[in-house]
């Protein structure tokens, strides 16, 4: 009984912050002069249904780092002197695999994450967020930014794994290693129930994190979804230049981390970092794939 009223109070508690319209006046300190960027930012959701508005700035921010984060790797397909660095230059990806992916990919996005995006303001405000002025500093920012990539990190290690046994590959993970070569905006190229289990582990962190640890803004939370992109589309490009970031910051997966996960069907099951991989042993066959690759690109 008590759990059914329990549910029942937060259930209202939701629908109430469904349908909050943005009042500048509510939100603001007393006598707090806000910034250009936080007056901009506001005023998007001045007279508006926040839930709504926040889901779709999630979802412009979603797609123009995505697809942008792609160009660049999209151009260099086209660009002879590039092909030296592809991962897996024997494989090409075909204007009909390349079609399908985007068509896959706008029904996932529209269908399933806009959805989440639109949910995501009203249960981050139920969790005590912070939505209101001053913006968070900037250290501050890089610090949380920087926790949710380990906390993302540690979660889909163990999801990814998962979904690398019996009926849960089978149904569902085969569909994202359909391309044993990936490119940049295959990332998100899955299964609708994996990109809702997976993406918990992007949107559920800092809940988590605000829940238990400290406050979070919600401008914060669109800093880490871009940040977030930006790796993952990175980690699925089939490219390894010289500049790349694991070349700089040698904790860090890439795309030949991941390259060799969709190229062998097995190991380097993280997302963002190697060691989770290193301390349970899943990168051993890679460690010694990669250790002949790097010796036959330099007697090349």
């Amino acid at each position: 009984m008590a759990n059914t009223i329990l549910t029942s109070a937060l259930l209202e508690q939701f629908m109430a912050e469904m349908k909050t319209t943005g009042d500048m006046t509510q939100i603001m300190p007393k006598g707090y002069a806000p910034t250009w960027a936080e007056q901009q930012w506001f005023s998007l959701f001045e007279g508006r249904n926040e839930a709504v508005t926040f889901g779709i700035i999630a979802f412009i921010v979603h797609q123009t780092v995505y697809y942008g984060r792609y160009l660049p790797y999209f151009i260099c397909d086209y660009i002879p002197a590039m092909q030296k660095y592809k991962l897996q230059p024997d494989k090409e990806i075909s204007n009909q695999q390349w079609w399908k992916c985007v068509r896959s990919l706008l029904i996932s996005q529209i269908f399933v994450q806009l959805p989440m995006m639109m949910f995501f303001l009203p249960a981050a405000r139920m969790v005590g967020f912070e939505c209101g002025a001053p913006f968070p500093a900037w250290l501050r920012v890089a610090f949380q930014v920087s926790v949710f990539f380990v906390i993302e990190d540690f979660y889909h290690y163990w999801a990814h794994r998962l979904f690398h046994y019996g009926i849960f590959y089978k149904r569902i993970h085969k569909v994202h290693h359909e391309h044993t070569a990936p490119f940049g905006i295959a990332a998100e190229y899955a299964h609708p129930l994996e990109t809702a289990i997976l993406g918990q582990g992007t949107i559920a962190g800092p809940l988590f994190f605000n829940y238990f640890i400290e406050q979070v803004h919600i401008t914060t939370m669109l800093i880490w979804i871009a940040a977030r992109l930006w790796q993952t589309v990175e980690a699925h490009c089939g490219y390894d230049f010289p500049w790349s970031t694991s070349h700089w910051l040698p904790f860090w997966a890439g795309a030949s981390h991941h390259d060799y996960h969709h190229m062998a069907f097995v190991d380097n099951f993280a997302s963002t970092f190697r060691w989770w991989d290193r301390i349970f042993g899943t990168d051993c066959r890679y460690q010694a794939y990669e250790a002949r690759r790097q010796l036959k690109s330099k007697t090349e």
